[in-house]
């Protein structure tokens, strides 16, 4: 069976590259397994059925409808209007702001992408007419997007833990510690580079301001307490979390802030539907492959060879680094996740790794991904706001990719600021 498998993963390989779709690869790669194999066929869509039927998995179309609403309702002004106040009379200031946007909208979006075509849109814009270089200002903004899925909630913590099979819960808690760390790098090298270039600082606008732009974005920014508070205090899970906050974005939006109107929602309920499809239809036949995986014993296989070969869990872990950061150039993060969880996760396993430690490690490579060029879908939104071609973007963004893997460095080097959190928590 393992050798049959092999023969199959390198065919679906070959028409991945050739462009077929994902699902459809993964697909018929299940149903030539299970032929070669002599299996009764209808076994494929039971398990894709059963993938399907996951309560965890439930929370990703509900934090997609609430960052679609969130857009929608015009809550995003609000967040960057407070954020530029805060931190705005910096040297560098709306660099500063950018990051500290990101950092609030991180916990209510989950997404890189939501939060470069959301929040970014106007930081892109306010930046570029304060005299920044649209260069400049599209690479904070990639940069900074990609604490969205670090900090809680997050999309592709939801996708991994359900995968492989690892506390969807453990995994926001893991993400708190480094997204801070994210963004406070991020901001220490915008200080820096202001320093270099000169940039005036602003004059403090008062705490009068301060308090007028919070009242303002007060409800919105209460979103990430409600979330993250309710999931402490063990009052609703991950999945109910969702719920509630796709409840409240609706609530804000049509009674609060009366920038959303009923007639939208329909709209966005189907976007949602859109973008949920595609996630559903690789995570369903993803566990499929898995499965297939699994009896074939090809992890079991594979496993072994790399704790042989590396025989250290601090090599293997940057190994795995490196690994991911350059399939991250090359493969959309999501699509990255579905085909080496099954491979990597019983290897870390048998290293002895914390799972929850190794999703958080897994997950921040691949959400470096989304902003390194030739492939990064980050960079693509980015430079379509900003007006500026992919191969400007490329450019400018490699200098702010530095502090993102240094964090990704520390954090693989010290497992306590991924796990520390998780284990004071919920007593792992």
């Amino acid at each position: 069976m393992t050798e049959t498998m092999g023969w199959i993963l390198g065919g679906w390989l070959l028409a991945m590259l050739a462009g077929v779709p994902l699902y459809a690869t993964m697909g018929l790669a299940c149903f030539a397994f299970v032929f070669l194999a002599g299996i009764n066929p209808a076994i494929v869509p039971q398990k894709i059925g059963q993938a399907a039927n996951s309560f965890p998995l439930l929370a990703a179309p509900l934090f997609i409808l609430m960052g679609n609403i969130m857009n929608a309702a015009g809550i995003t002004d609000r967040i960057f209007g407070f954020a530029r106040v805060c931190v705005g009379w910096l040297r560098g200031g709306l660099c500063h702001a950018n990051i500290l946007a990101s950092v609030i909208f991180a916990g209510m979006s989950g997404s890189a992408v939501a939060d470069a075509g959301g929040v970014g849109t106007l930081e892109i814009k306010a930046m570029k007419d304060e005299g920044y270089d649209a260069e400049t200002a599209a690479a904070i903004t990639a940069a900074s997007a990609t604490i969205g899925p670090i900090i809680p909630p997050s999309l592709p913590m939801v996708i991994y833990g359900v995968s492989a099979d690892v506390s969807i819960g453990g995994l926001f808690l893991a993400g708190v510690i480094p997204g801070l760390l994210m963004a406070g790098s991020l901001m220490a090298m915008v200080t820096v580079v202001a320093r270099r270039r000169g940039l005036e600082r602003s004059r403090f606008p008062g705490l009068r301001d301060l308090g007028v732009a919070y009242a303002r974005a007060h409800w919105a920014l209460m979103t990430p307490v409600i979330l993250f508070g309710g999931m402490i205090a063990g009052i609703f899970t991950p999945t109910e979390a969702a719920a509630v906050a796709a409840t409240y974005a609706l609530f804000l939006g049509l009674f609060v802030y009366r920038d959303f109107r009923l007639r939208d929602l329909p709209d966005l309920i189907v976007e949602t539907v859109n973008t949920t499809g595609v996630v559903l239809a690789l995570v369903m036949t993803a566990a499929a492959l898995g499965w297939c995986l699994s009896i074939s014993r090809i992890p079991q296989t594979i496993g072994p060879m790399i704790v042989d070969l590396v025989g250290n869990p601090l090599l293997f872990l940057l190994a795995v680094n490196v690994s991911l950061l350059l399939v991250g150039c090359f493969m959309e993060a999501l699509a990255a996740m579905l085909i080496l969880i099954p491979i990597l996760t019983p290897a870390a396993a048998q290293f002895g790794i914390d799972p929850v430690h190794f999703g958080l490690i897994f997950v921040l490579n691949l959400m470096i991904g989304t902003v390194t060029p030739p492939v990064g879908v980050v960079l693509f939104v980015t430079s379509k706001i900003a007006g500026i071609s992919f191969a400007a973007m490329s450019r400018a963004i490699l200098p702010w990719l530095v502090p993102l893997v240094g964090v990704l460095l520390a954090t693989t080097l010290f497992p306590p600021l991924a796990t520390w959190l998780p284990n004071l928590v919920m007593g792992r």
